[in-house]
């Protein structure tokens, strides 16, 4: 009995179908005369008849055929051209073409070849004489052609049989037979059965190139024509057989015998009691022996015996549905028609009738015939003892079937169809267009969750994407033009009235069945993310441009339903929005080329009190140019918040790790920095309050809750830490009375949730896979008390662009008195040219009360700038896209999207630590945009011997080409020198010639 702990453990390794079948026949060549080639097909077009018979079976590659009238020329065309396949086709010389067969085998020894000849009796006589010696198979030719169809095929089996079979697990079943007449009718009623069968079964396949791919892994055919060729085969696949088909009369040690088939038959339940034999034979009074040993007879004079034959196939090898019988009576208890309907049924299924299937191997062999090898094989080898046993049993076959639905449906993007997305579905997508560029990046990383089978248990967590559904670029198409919405969206409306006008038009209905039909299967609130052609390519990231809303889950699908359409409605017309237009003049984008998929996604969580919400989020890069002691920048960065990731996307204080030094956390190394610099509110979706249609703003449904009030609910276990003023220490649990602090402590200094490891194995496998840095995004859930430690959700990856330009060293040795900036904590890599222009925030003017303002009057100076297509140098105090404006100037990135350097400068009493992690920071090293912070009161990068310096005076004693209260502008003749060392993390600016 298979314990719970084995199948904890079990390795459901999913087939790789491409690489079955990797030997193929792509080139036969006919040896026949015109005459008798014309006779073989009435118009001689052997190779158009070939290619229907394939597209008919959905299979590929049909055969191209080149006909040479005899064995001389045919040595010829294959001294300069190799072929799959020789097919003769003897003339009134049949010694000729057995001699000529010789001759090739000589030449070619590997060649097979197979003479086609019309049958009669006159032929069968002189074949009788002839060495077979050359010749690897013979067949009756009765104009069938189903016959060359089962020829290729019988001979693509053999070649592919040992690595397929034994290797795979791919299943074969044994004809034996000698009569060159009957193996010839039986060989393609035998594969006419199988393709069609599998290509029903194909069915199971998650998109059309999966079920083309499966239809590889159906059983293989097998002929054997004497019984030592039988018994021979089957020792060499006997692990992997599905069934036998055998005759009675045929050849045992040289000599025809009689009763080599029930020989053969008891030899094979001998080994093998539960091997289906199917008996055929032209004697009737065989029947009683094979009946008598528990085979099924099929009488080869019958009118029907093809048909006798298929219902005898899906009766004995697990074809068709798998039937449920009673044991005692035979009688029908229900019927299984694919691999969900048996996870629904197993507990169902009563326990006598489990156990007398499951005793002669029916449910594997059911499995077997469907190519679910890795299922197929647990499910064989367990062996179910005991009817007492039938519980477990049970539980053991739901969770095999569990498992694998799991791991098919992982890193394979699955059409959307409304009856089979069920709990188990991971990615679909609906449409025919392009996923997009986030879709693209959610589906690479399922693909490397797939590959890498140690995420389903990850030192106690698992790592997944969430449930995903893709509406792709196609619905977006069909939505702009049958609601006529171009000429509204590109026009300069404000983006209240474009978003009105989308709300108004209608989604095609079939998407509104699929979506009815999504909100059935998913029971949490619903993320609905942008994902454009241009977002997250490789070196255009579109990062936090476009809107993503979250839809409350709500106990009226209604309500629900009619949310998530407005919300896709809204992410499609923030392409239109003024700030995506601003955004795609910066980037030399057409807007109406622009493209939009939309992702559909649970969003991970738990509900307290209305409120829904992760235990954590975070981001991470592979590269950290901000590194502190032994880190380096190989090692990358985190940055993580408890509550929704909004609040790091907003430039919220998270705390900033390097995955590979957990316990290395600035923000927690001193108590004083821990109670001013970490997280004291966090963002949560509001399941309650109703707030009314759709909003520009996409953020308009999520709360701001304080982290005190949550943590004293009990919710942020593990992730914070109490101040316990009594003795001015942090305490890290949540049980004391006290300020929480979000330290995440116990998390990456206690490790009882392995977030560090995970996020290095992320951005390691990340890196590896996508070949340059990346970017990714992530939630977690922390389960205290429960069997798993909790899971971690990965939810976006994209490149970094790593620009790879070398640094001036004479630049960055420039003496200080030549500079007017110098950072020891410096983004981004490389000279930057083209710059002359220097707009800089008034220190002496400076007030955080004035920073909303700041922001306003920084959007107009931008604009001013994108208009005359010029590139600036911004300086300002404290965090630049901080959603707190008491923590910086709160823009957003098209508001300073002309900046190629964008500078934080400490101020006395108003130092902010770096900010990471957010799109901003995307933005900022895909457009190669650097990024300094100068803290001139302290020395930080003492083994480079650097000191911030910022020359404001300088600045101030120029000529300003405007001037506030609260801003100045200076531009110079020539542009400045501005060079950064990322690895480093240093950076200067020279001051130019006066």
């Amino acid at each position: 009995m298979m314990n719970e702990d084995a199948l904890s453990q079990l390795y459901l390794k999913d087939t790789t179908f491409q690489d079955l079948m990797q030997r193929r026949i792509f080139n036969v060549l006919l040896i026949a005369s015109t005459y008798d080639a014309f006779i073989m097909e009435e118009d001689g077009r052997v190779e158009e008849q070939l290619y229907f018979e394939y597209i008919s079976l959905n299979l590929s590659s049909p055969p191209r055929v080149t006909r040479v009238s005899n064995s001389a020329e045919a040595m010829e065309i294959m001294a300069v051209k190799s072929f799959d396949l020789v097919i003769m086709m003897p003339g009134n010389d049949v010694s000729e073409t057995f001699t000529g067969a010789r001759r090739i085998k000589q030449s070619y020894p590997e060649q097979p070849i197979i003479v086609l000849t019309p049958f009669s009796k006159e032929v069968s006589r002189r074949l009788s004489n002839e060495d077979f010696s050359g010749i690897d198979y013979v067949f009756s030719w009765l104009g069938n052609v189903d016959l060359l169809l089962a020829i290729i095929k019988l001979l693509e089996d053999k070649l592919n049989a040992d690595n397929d079979i034994n290797n795979v697990g791919v299943q074969m079943i044994l004809i034996v037979e000698d009569s060159v007449r009957f193996y010839s009718s039986v060989l393609p009623i035998v594969y006419k059965f199988i393709l069609t069968q599998s290509r029903l079964f194909s069915t199971e396949a998650l998109n059309e190139h999966e079920r083309m791919l499966r239809m590889r892994g159906r059983p293989k055919v097998m002929l054997a024509r004497d019984y030592e060729e039988a018994l021979e085969l089957y020792e060499r696949y006997s692990e992997h057989i599905l069934g036998v088909i055998s005759d009675v009369s045929f050849k045992r040690e040289g000599a025809k015998d009689p009763k080599a088939g029930i020989r053969l038959a008891r030899e094979l339940r001998r080994r093998d009691p539960y091997l289906p034999l199917i008996i055929e034979s032209s004697e009737p009074e065989n029947a009683y022996d094979v009946r008598e040993m528990g085979c099924t007879f099929i009488d080869k004079n019958s009118k029907k015996f093809p048909v006798d034959l298929g219902k005898a196939i899906i009766n004995e090898f697990g074809f068709g549905d798998f039937v449920v019988r009673n044991p005692e009576t035979g009688e029908e208890i229900c019927r299984i028609h694919n691999l969900k309907e048996l996870q629904k049924s197993i507990f169902d299924i009563p326990a006598e009738a489990l156990y007398w299937h499951a005793s002669f191997n029916d449910i594997s062999r059911w499995l077997y015939s469907r190519a679910m090898f890795p299922i197929a094989e647990v499910i064989k080898q367990h062996r179910f003892s005991d009817i007492s046993d039938a519980p477990r049993v049970r539980q053991l076959f739901f969770d095999l079937i569990v498992k694998y639905r799991k791991m098919k449906n992982r890193g394979v993007v699955a059409i959307f169809r409304q009856d089979r997305f069920d709990h188990y579905s991971n990615f679909a997508r609906i449409g025919q267009g392009s996923l997009g560029g986030k879709g693209r990046g959610l589906a690479f990383i399922d693909s490397i969750i797939k590959k890498n089978t140690e995420c389903d248990n990850f030192d106690g967590i698992s790592i997944s994407i969430p449930r995903t559904v893709v509406l792709c670029t196609d619905i977006f198409d069909e939505f702009m033009e049958s609601n006529q919405l171009y000429p509204v969206a590109l026009s300069d409306m404000p983006d209240e009235q474009i978003l009105r006008h989308f709300l108004r038009a209608a989604l095609p209905e079939r998407i509104r069945e699929d979506l009815k039909a999504l909100l059935q299967v998913v029971d949490t609130p619903i993320a609905v993310r942008s994902s454009s052609l241009l977002e997250d390519s490789h070196y255009q990231p579109f990062a936090g441009i476009y809107s993503t809303y979250m839809v409350p889950k709500f106990s009226d699908p209604d309500r629900m339903l009619g949310m998530l359409t407005d919300a896709i409605k809204g992410v499609y017309a923030s392409v239109f929005y003024a700030d995506s237009k601003a955004y795609m003049t910066a980037t030399s984008n057409v807007i109406d080329q622009e493209k939009m998929a939309v992702i559909l996604q649970e969003v991970v969580g738990k509900d307290l009190d209305g409120y829904y919400f992760p235990s954590f989020s975070g981001v991470g890069r592979s590269l950290n140019y901000y590194p502190l002691g032994e880190e380096t920048p190989e090692d990358g960065v985190a940055e993580i918040a408890v509550g929704l990731g909004k609040y790091i996307v907003d430039g919220g204080v998270g705390l900033r790790f390097s995955p590979r030094h957990p316990g290395n956390v600035l923000q927690t190394s001193e108590l004083e920095l821990a109670l001013r610099d970490t997280q004291t509110r966090m963002y949560a979706l509001d399941m309650i309050g109703d707030k009314g249609e759709i909003k520009v703003e996409d953020g308009y449904n999520v709360a701001k809750l304080r982290v005190q009030d949550v943590a004293d609910k009990g919710a942020l276990t593990y992730m914070v830490s109490t101040y316990d003023f009594r003795d001015n220490v942090l305490r890290d649990n949540d049980k004391s009375d006290g300020r929480k602090v979000v330290t995440f402590n116990n998390v990456l200094k206690h490790d009882v949730y392995p977030l560090a490891k995970a996020v290095d194995f992320m951005l390691r496998k990340g890196q590896q896979e996508m070949q340059r840095p990346v970017e990714i995004e992530f939630a977690g859930m922390i389960e205290p008390g429960k069997k798993s430690k909790g899971r971690l959700y990965w939810l976006q990856i994209r490149p970094i662009v790593d620009r790879k330009e070398n640094v001036d060293e004479a630049v960055m040795a420039t003496p200080d008195d030549c500079l007017l900036l110098k950072s020891s904590t410096a983004l981004g890599h490389g000279t930057i040219e083209g710059v002359r222009t220097v707009v800089y925030v008034r220190p002496e003017k400076f007030s955080s009360s004035n920073n909303s303002l700041i922001a306003r009057e920084m959007e107009k100076i931008n604009r001013g700038f994108l208009e005359r297509d010029e590139r600036y140098l911004l300086i300002g105090p404290g965090r630049w896209g901080s959603s707190d404006s008491a923590l910086g100037i709160p823009v957003k990135w098209p508001a300073i999207s002309a900046a190629r350097l964008i500078v934080e400068s400490a101020l006395p009493n108003y130092r902010i630590e770096p900010s990471q992690g957010t799109h901003f920071f995307q933005n900022l090293t895909s457009f190669g945009v650097a990024y300094f912070t100068i803290d001139t009161t302290r020395k930080r990068n003492a083994d480079a011997g650097v000191t911030d310096l910022y020359d404001v005076a300088f600045l101030d004693a120029m000529p300003a080409v405007y001037e506030s209260e609260f801003m100045r502008i200076v531009t110079f003749e020539d542009p400045l020198v501005i060079g950064v060392n990322g690895l480093k993390g240093t950076g200067v600016v020279v001051k130019p010639n006066k």
